[in-house]
């Protein structure tokens, strides 16, 4: 499994740009999330401009491709910190932390 802490440089981002963006890398957030890829994710309280996500894929150079489609990753207006991790234990209680 990885966890992807990611932020975005929105001074980087085109002006009157940012909310459309915003949208693309929610949809994009979903298809993943849909998909099984990502796992848990959303932003961080204490940092703006960034969050992180659980992610589980096959591979490291499959997690990559993934990031590879971000609306935010070719033009280099985010960095993604990638970590893997093993996890060996998983608290039944996970499930009711959603809006925590």
């Amino acid at each position: 499994m990885y966890l992807i802490h990611i932020t975005i440089d929105p001074d980087k981002l085109p002006a009157g740009q940012a909310e459309s963006l915003l949208v693309q890398h929610r949809a994009w957030f979903k298809q993943h999330f849909d998909a099984g890829h990502f796992l848990l994710l959303g932003p961080y309280l204490d940092q703006p401009h960034a969050g992180v996500i659980v992610a589980h894929t096959p591979s490291r150079d499959a997690l990559q491709r993934l990031l590879a489609e971000d609306v935010y990753h070719a033009p280099g207006w985010a960095s993604y910190d990638v970590r893997e991790f093993k996890a060996v234990m998983v608290s039944p209680q996970l499930a009711g932390l959603q809006g925590a």
